[in-house]
């Protein structure tokens, strides 16, 4: 949510200087298995950490062996690999840790192109972001990008999955949009042509950010639960007013509302999203008080008990606003709002306060 709510930010700045966005997202391949324990182990020395810490992840990493014991028999040891797995508490900091030296070389290696290049990354998800006037600018630095990216992956062991490999653009104009197509062919890639939906870590984007079709997904996955759940009761058994509320405000609501965050906010359209979201909420209502399809809404939805829509989202969104205000004085978000964000002597280009009010 927090790499989606920075790309949001960070198109809706160019917007409001007029700028074109492009992204180039990529994946790494087998990202985990693919790490090098003792490189691993040499980054953590680098950073600063106790050395037991280090020698803790070395014993435990790097030439592990193993015995097979069975009631009298015992086998000879063999090497046995321990990899970071995907599933650990610990393989998000560690594969953080692994790849912080690789976007600070990225980052040092991009600053002497036409125009600025953001980095997001999340886990082995990662995405070039260039905001510019003219899509084959946008198009020339992402292929630079992409191309510095494949090198130091390479050297770090790593391997881009080029089939994975998308561009999207946006813009904010309304005239005719035909941006030309990113050719990744010298490189070992893919041509990328337009596309018309983008969906990255679970979220669909159109080039106009309205967020119709994400809301279209999952208004007709929650479409379909509510009418499923029409088969948890029979004519001699059937859940009370109370469980069908709980189970509308526990299995419902939280895929419904999926990503509410990129399209709630101030002077955002909202009358096409809570049309749709009224429509589930009647829906639900209906089924938890079991009530005739001609029932008036507003008093279907006071007797079981629910929220308008909007109201909801309103204290939803302040929620989130307060979590935003808890997050660590180094979090990626702070650097977008505040002025002396302490991890960085320079402001960040789409940073609140440099924003024209225009």
């Amino acid at each position: 949510m927090d790499v989606d709510v920075v790309l949001i930010h960070i198109i809706c700045s160019g917007w409001v200087k007029n700028l074109n966005m492009s992204t180039l997202a990529f994946d790494i391949t087998q990202f985990f298995p693919s790490l090098n324990h003792q490189f691993l182990v040499l980054i953590l020395k680098k950073a600063g950490f106790d050395l037991h810490v280090a020698k803790f992840f070395s014993n435990y990493l790097i030439g592990r062996k193993t015995n097979y014991f069975w009631n009298s028999f015992t086998s000879p040891s063999f090497d046995i690999n321990v990899w970071v797995d995907q599933g650990s508490a610990l393989s998000p900091i560690l594969s953080a840790f692994y790849l912080s030296l690789l976007l600070h070389i990225i980052e040092n290696c991009l600053k002497n192109l036409k125009i600025p290049i953001s980095i997001l990354s999340f886990v082995n998800n990662g995405l070039f972001i260039s905001q510019s006037k003219l899509f084959p600018i946008s198009n020339a630095c992402l292929f630079s990008s992409y191309n510095v990216m494949t090198n130091l992956l390479s050297k770090f062991g790593l391997i881009v999955k080029h089939s994975k490999t998308e561009v999207f653009h946006f813009t904010g104009l309304q005239e005719f949009f035909n941006p030309p197509p990113l050719d990744l062919s010298p490189i070992s890639g893919h041509i990328l042509c337009l596309k018309n939906l983008w969906i990255y870590l679970g979220f669909i984007f159109d080039r106009k950010l309205s967020f119709h079709q994400h809301i279209d997904f999952y208004s007709n996955k929650v479409m379909l639960t509510v009418k499923c759940m029409k088969i948890l009761s029979n004519s001699n058994y059937s859940l009370n007013l109370h469980q069908k509320r709980l189970l509308y405000r526990s299995c419902i609501i939280p895929i419904a509302l999926y990503g509410f965050q990129l399209w709630f906010y101030n002077y955002a359209p909202l009358s096409y999203p809570l049309k749709m979201l009224g429509k589930i909420q009647r829906r639900a209502a209906l089924w938890i008080i079991g009530a005739f399809k001609t029932s008036p809404t507003f008093d279907i939805k006071a007797i079981a008990g629910l929220i308008p829509i909007n109201l909801h989202l309103q204290k939803l969104g302040g929620r989130f606003q307060l979590w935003a205000h808890s997050l660590p004085s180094n979090h990626i978000i702070w650097s977008l709002m505040e002025l002396n964000f302490p991890s960085s002597t320079s402001q960040h280009s789409s940073l609140l306060g440099v924003l024209t009010k225009h």
